[in-house]
């Protein structure tokens, strides 16, 4: 089954994404570079916990 994750901003620590993931297959936790509109630029994005 898959869950919902948010997806903060390393450098300012804002909530800017939500995505799904797959818990089975995935278990460690999602990292993407995407833009984030308060930094103005693209950051590094983790999963909270």
């Amino acid at each position: 089954m898959r869950e919902k994750v948010i997806l903060v901003c390393e450098e300012c620590l804002s909530r800017n994404y939500t995505v799904t993931k797959n818990k089975a297959t995935t278990t460690k936790r999602l990292e993407f570079r995407k833009f984030c509109p308060k930094c103005n630029k693209y950051t590094t994005h983790k999963e909270t916990r």
